[in-house]
């Protein structure tokens, strides 16, 4: 606990200090994190299957600071830093320091463009991924940066991200695999959570964002939702309602500052029953990890009554599928990212993070 509360003092500190420009707005303002509440793990299996993860984690790294998937080099190594700095480890302190550093650092130097993308449009096709998780990543990085050159460099890489963001964003308010311009305006959902919780991340490192892309954001979501209160895949494709997508766009809208308004009771309806009862769900659609990674945020945000019961199921069932080597292998993609969805799973009571806070 005095860890945290230090490195929220030292986030204080640096937005005092001007090191980060602070930007206001209805929207945002309205969005202000609520008060965190750390808890400390109940059962000790919980810390042993992180500590595992993590230790996996920091040895598979490339000795070029990065991990890959099917060929996502800049998503996967963003979603794996983002699980190494929810343990509460910072670019300077903690057992996983050097490796968040070299995150970082491989993210900088070979995957920032000149028009403010994080990734490589040319070797991947679905690069609003890696670079919304990467906003994500390195707006959590920034705030516990302690070398003024770095924080300069963090900042101006993250202002030309959040302009390429918006610049992206379709006519409809959403987002695509590929900006609005090389994607013939397409979009979908679940590359438009990826955008708006990066950008919120990036709001609370204090980079400015217009509130404009993020209502835009919240109306696509809104057009989107079906009479059962799901998500459908696309505003040009609306078809059923998408379990997975209806679960992040509701993760989105709380980072938005949206946990009351008229949409949110029937989205949070349809979550519980469908995803409520692991069970029953874990074999009924697809992209589990990823659909459980944003569900298990918005039952966090419902507070402790809600979170404790359905935290315990979950992360019984997350450690019971944990390979002897640490990792997770079970998925589609691979286990890097299925291990870094779950390490951010299991670490939410730890509540460093500003993105996952209540």
């Amino acid at each position: 606990m005095l860890s945290q509360i230090h490195r929220r003092e030292s986030l204080r500190r640096l937005f005092a200090a001007g090191g980060v420009s602070l930007l206001g707005g209805t929207a945002w303002q309205a969005a202000t994190s609520r008060p965190a509440a750390a808890a400390k793990a109940k059962d000790p299996a919980w810390d042993k299957s992180i500590e595992r993860g993590l230790k996996w984690v920091s040895r598979t790294q490339s000795s070029a600071g990065h991990w890959t998937a099917q060929q996502f080099p800049t998503a996967m190594t963003a979603l794996a830093g983002t699980a190494l700095i929810c343990s509460g480890s910072t670019t300077t302190q903690g057992p996983y320091a050097k490796n968040i550093r070299r995150c970082v650092d491989y993210l900088i130097q070979n995957k920032v463009r000149g028009n403010g993308l994080i990734g490589d449009p040319n070797t991947d096709n679905h690069y609003t991924y890696g670079h919304g998780f990467s906003m994500l990543f390195l707006s959590q990085v920034l705030g516990e940066e302690e070398d003024a050159e770095r924080r300069t460099e963090l900042v101006e890489v993250l202002n030309k991200a959040v302009r390429f963001s918006c610049q992206a964003q379709t006519k409809s308010g959403g987002w695509g695999y590929v900006s609005a311009k090389d994607g013939n305006d397409f979009d979908e959902g679940s590359t438009t959570i990826t955008q708006v919780q990066g950008l919120r991340g990036c709001r609370n490192a204090g980079i400015p964002v217009p509130a404009e892309a993020i209502e835009k954001a919240k109306e696509y979501i809104y057009q989107c939702k079906n009479a059962d209160g799901g998500i459908s895949y696309s505003s040009r494709n609306r078809g059923s309602s998408r379990p997975a997508i209806t679960a992040a766009s509701l993760a989105t809208l709380y980072n938005a500052g949206d946990y009351e308004g008229k949409h949110v009771p029937d989205m949070l309806k349809y979550c519980k029953q469908t995803l409520s009862n692991l069970n029953d769900a874990s074999g009924s659609f697809g992209h589990w990890h990823y659909t459980y990674l944003y569900y298990a945020q918005v039952v966090y945000r419902q507070g402790a009554k809600d979170w404790e019961e359905f935290r315990d199921k979950l992360y019984k069932k997350i450690i019971g599928e944990q390979s002897d080597d640490g990792s997770w292998s079970s998925g589609a993609v691979g286990p890097i990212y299925v291990t870094a969805c779950n390490l951010i799973m299991l670490q939410l009571d730890k509540a460093y993070l500003p993105i996952y806070q209540r």
